[in-house]
């Protein structure tokens, strides 16, 4: 008999069809949009970390001449200005633009002396200007005074750890990496506890309106965080009109900063443990019961070690999104600096570049460690849910349920205060003397910020990214998920996919200032223009929309591509005729997701948006500083009020969509 076995040890390797290819093609170009999206401009910002300028005065000597016109030796900047000591180390140091007169090396200089001067570099790299005219030479050079007062010194670019150590060595700029990591610590505390009590109220109680309560705590999502810290002035403020309540206490600072931080992180925390309360096995309960073990008990015994991985998760998606937000530490936090807010004044109150990459890369690694953790424990959890597991229904009591309800009575009351103080402001005159209802503070033509072309440009933006993020994300996910083989390719773009989760939003707009900015840069191009903040948004909330699409394309059978093949059906036909229609409803979610953040989000777009590019959530930062705080109440409550129209629209969309592509589902 003849033997048609393998030889042993040789894997099979399957040719590459055309189909394959095309696949790989698509992956790896979506690859390379997030390689040159997100890689290369923190890559950037990295780089530009360690960057540092100052003057080094030993890098230029000058001579200048007698009455007679004979010049004298040569003397170096250094030892004049250690004659002089009109230069401090401090004053050495510099940004890429700075400029050093070299006048101030000569106290007796005067522009109508006949002296004459010489200056040259000692090296290469001395550079200065004459003028607007960039000189430099190791030649010597001579210029009358009067030419000579026109002359700077230019600071020459080093690598090292310097900005890193002047940070650290400043306490003022220190003391914002204790500043963050509290507030985050103690706004993650709360807001997990407030969420799980009103997610265990809505799963384990049989109280009535849980539909009501689910719909209001949703309503944080679709406004931007400056919002919170808007109400919290009108209520707290110097000016506020429960200010007595505080006792003394200013809300201007951490406590300003924590509540307005529970506020818009309590869905996140209440989605992430909904879903771990919500697969809880009856049994487990009876079981229990049986066992005379009291209410309590069972509490800790049963129900929190079932809900633990949700609760892990929900607390570093809290940490995350606080000690990264930037709009509310913006608007309330007052004199206290957080990291977030250190980069905006590092690069648009100083114009100091270098050292808000420094801050940024602070910020980052918080964010990179949280989400690092919370991944390590997603691996841990296991399944909870058997084929023989029965759903946990809740048994009426009153006495539990009348807890439940004044719970998430108190939630919904704090949810729609805050939302309802904002409209109420943006209806009133002037507060607090005038506090007659018009429609005045609409008038954003009137107020700086951009106007109303400003939530036009979000409209367009959130549009843009709802339809082109989707594209992408949705592409990139089936890619990745349906290609056979190709796992170093595969293990790479899933690390390039979950990236943006960890990457807060201002560290990836100052990322793209050093990236697209760079004149050398063929992408220069789309530099403050639409695009550039299509790209932001998009890769910004990159991940959640690939883990949606996957978690989609993992419940359709693997045969399907088989089948296809062997009926020599393209894949593009399997794509749009099979896969997109069984995804559909994730698709939309995906859509309205992207919506949804571009038009609430500041954080990503507050250094890249241009004045024809201006944003509606950028207005409400803007119109905040110039003190017209009213106006940018009202400009928040349109960006509210058109994510939840956006969110109807998409609600009665997909179910009429969905009634005629997922009627299979039915059957």
């Amino acid at each position: 008999m003849t033997d048609l076995s393998l030889p042993a040890g040789k894997p099979i390797k399957l040719k590459l069809d055309r189909d394959g290819a095309i696949k790989r093609l698509f992956m790896v170009m979506i690859g390379l949009y997030l390689v040159v999206a997100l890689a290369l401009p923190l890559y950037a910002m990295l780089s530009k970390s360690f960057v540092t300028y100052g003057f080094d005065l030993d890098r230029y000597e000058f001579q200048v001449s007698d009455d007679a016109g004979v010049f004298g030796e040569p003397v170096t900047a250094a030892a004049l200005n250690e004659q002089l000591g009109v230069v401090g180390d401090a004053d050495l140091r510099s940004s890429s633009d700075g400029r050093l007169s070299v006048t101030v090396f000569f106290s007796d200089f005067s522009f109508r002396s006949p002296v004459k001067y010489r200056i040259r570099g000692t090296t290469p790299d001395a550079p200065y200007l004459v003028g607007l005219d960039l000189q430099n030479s190791t030649e010597w050079q001579e210029y009358d005074s009067n030419t000579f007062r026109r002359i700077n010194l230019r600071p020459v670019q080093s690598v090292g750890p310097q900005n890193y150590i002047e940070y650290f060595s400043n306490p003022a700029l220190f003391s914002s990496i204790e500043n963050s990591l509290f507030i985050a610590s103690v706004s993650t505390v709360l807001t997990v506890f407030f969420a799980f009590g009103f997610a265990y109220a809505i799963n384990r109680s049989c109280m009535p309106f849980k539909g009501v309560f689910k719909l209001v705590a949703m309503m944080p999502i679709l406004v931007p965080s400056l919002l919170p810290g808007i109400a919290l002035i009108y209520l707290f403020g110097n000016q506020g009109m429960l200010k007595s309540i505080l006792m003394g206490q200013s809300i201007y600072g951490p406590l300003g900063i924590v509540i307005g931080s529970v506020f818009f992180t309590f869905p996140h925390a209440l989605i992430i443990i909904t879903t771990a309360l919500s697969i809880a096995d009856q049994r487990q309960y009876e079981a229990a019961e049986s066992l005379r073990a009291s209410r309590w008990r069972t509490f800790w015994t049963v129900t929190i070690p079932g809900a633990r991985y949700g609760l892990i998760s929900a607390a570093f998606v809290t940490f995350t999104l606080v000690i990264t937000d930037f709009g509310l530490p913006k608007v309330i936090g007052g004199q206290y600096n957080v990291l977030a807010i250190d980069i905006y004044k590092q690069v648009i109150g100083q114009q100091n570049f270098e050292m808000g990459a420094v801050v940024s890369v602070i910020l980052l690694i918080p964010a990179v460690l949280a989400f690092y953790v919370d991944r390590q424990v997603q691996k841990k959890q296991v399944s909870l849910l058997s084929a023989r597991s029965v759903p946990y229904q809740p048994k009426p009591n009153r006495r539990f349920e009348a807890l439940c309800l004044a719970w998430c009575g108190l939630m919904t009351v704090f949810i729609v205060g805050i939302i309802g103080v904002c409209q109420y402001a943006a209806l009133i005159k002037f507060w607090p003397y005038d506090l007659s209802l018009s429609l005045n503070n609409y008038a954003f033509d009137k107020m700086d910020g951009g106007g109303w072309s400003a939530y036009w440009n979000s409209i367009k933006l959130a549009g843009l990214t709802a339809v082109v993020g989707t594209v992408i994300v949705f592409t990139g996910a089936y890619m990745v998920e349906k290609i056979d083989g190709f796992r170093t390719g595969r293990s790479l773009f899933q690390f390039l996919a979950m990236l943006p989760m960890a990457v807060p939003g201002m560290v990836l707009g100052l990322a793209y200032i050093f990236f697209f900015n760079n004149p050398d840069n063929p992408l220069n191009v789309i530099y403050g223009t639409m695009t550039i903040l299509v790209v932001s948004t998009v890769t910004h909330f990159y991940t959640v929309g690939h883990l949606t699409a996957l978690t989609a394309l993992k419940q359709i059978d693997a045969e399907f591509e088989p089948v296809a093949s062997s009926l020599r059906q393209p894949f593009y036909r399997l794509f749009t005729r099979v896969t997109v229609p069984v995804c559909l409803p994730a698709v939309l979610d995906i859509s309205i997701y992207m919506f949804v953040n571009a038009m609430t989000t500041v954080s990503a777009v507050v250094f890249l948006y241009s004045t024809h590019t201006a944003l509606a959530s950028v207005a409400v930062l803007n119109m905040d500083d110039a003190g017209d705080i009213a106006p940018a109440a009202a400009m928040g409550m349109m960006i509210f009020y058109t994510n939840a129209t956006a969110r109807l629209v998409h609600l009665f969309a997909s179910r009429r969509i969905l009634g005629t592509t997922q009627a299979w589902r039915k059957r």
